[in-house]
Parts: structure tokens; C-alpha cells; sequence
């Protein structure tokens, strides 16, 4: 386990409602199951600048290529409404999720989140039987860095790269976040 394995599993076993979110995904049993991106990142961002920011969304991920409905999706969402109310639930089935990206279909949860746009928001975690599995393809450097760059499938040489500025404009990250490099 890298240093900021163990700091990011810190953090997060420190965080009550975080852990209570963990929680509940797992229950659900999905397959390849994980909670990533912006909670992920933001409670990493939020204890290096010792702020707190208010939980936006909460991305649940998952891989079933037998039921790519929106309606299964919705369904799962109610179930964690009822695990855990008063959450911004975001249930999404990464085997569909390539649709809207315009990407080749995904074969996992790993390969969703390596398409993922930034490198700081490619990152997931689950529990599983007590323990926490992390997903980072990109590593947890620039996370913990607090360095925003393209993954590689948004660099600028790629057709997604107006993807990647769009968001580094619209998430205005620094006004919240001081000091982050972001590379344009």
C-alpha cells in the first residue's frame, strides 16, 4: 500500500457519512460496485485545505451488461434513498455509460473510471467485508497533489479535449480549492 493509499483510506474512514455511504453500497451486493469521482476528490481537497465543501452528488458505479435500463438505475437509487435518506444519489451502469461519451463499450467499473475525465476524479473505493478496495487508474499522486490534468483519453490531441475545458471552466474548482495547478 502506497503512503497515499493508507492517507486516502484515512481520510475517508475518519468521515462518518462517508463511511455510512460505503456502507450502503454495499449492501446493494452490485456488481463491481464503487462510489467515485467528485466525492472522492472534494474529501481529499477538502482535508488538504481543512475546508468543508457540502456533498454535491454521490456517483455509485456499476458493471451489468444484462440490464443497461435507465429504469434499473432508478430503481437502485430508491433503494439507497431508503438505506439512507436525504443523499444525492447518482446510480449509473458503466456497461451503458460509454453511449453518452462516444467511446468503445466498456468491459468493467476499472475501464469507466480510466475514461474518466480528470486524473484527480478517476478514482473509486468500495468496502468490501470490512475492508476498502481502491480504484485509481492514474494513480492518487495528482489527488493528493492537488494537480488537475486530462486523463488520456481527454488530452489535447484527443477529440474529447473541449470535454476536458469545459468542465475545468463550468467546476471552477480554484474558486473553492486554492492553489491547485490545472493544466490547460
Amino acid at each position: 500500500m502506497t503512503n497515499y493509499e493508507k492517507q486516502l483510506i484515512d481520510i475517508i474512514k475518519q468521515d462518518k457519512q462517508i463511511m455510512s455511504i460505503l456502507e450502503v453500497v454495499e449492501k446493494l451486493n452490485l456488481n463491481d460496485a464503487f462510489v467515485c469521482a467528485g466525492l472522492i476528490r472534494n474529501k481529499v481537497w477538502d482535508t488538504l485545505h481543512r475546508i468543508t465543501t457540502p456533498i454535491q452528488d454521490i456517483d455509485v458505479i456499476y458493471f451489468d451488461s444484462t440490464d443497461t435500463s435507465r429504469e434499473i438505475e432508478k430503481e437502485l437509487e430508491n433503494k439507497l434513498i431508503k438505506l439512507l435518506p436525504n443523499q444525492p444519489w447518482s446510480v449509473k451502469n458503466q456497461a451503458r455509460m460509454h453511449v453518452k461519451s462516444g467511446f468503445k463499450p466498456f468491459s468493467s467499473s476499472y475501464e469507466a473510471v480510466a475514461h474518466f475525465p480528470e486524473t484527480p476524479t478517476a478514482v473509486a473505493l468500495r468496502l468490501c467485508n470490512n475492508s476498502m478496495d481502491i480504484m485509481a487508474p492514474y494513480g492518487l499522486q495528482d489527488l493528493f497533489e492537488c494537480k488537475v490534468r486530462p486523463t488520456p483519453f481527454y488530452e489535447k490531441s484527443s477529440q474529447f479535449y473541449t470535454i476536458y475545458l469545459e468542465r475545468i471552466k463550468m467546476k471552477k474548482w480554484n474558486d473553492i480549492w486554492e492553489g491547485l495547478t490545472i493544466e490547460i
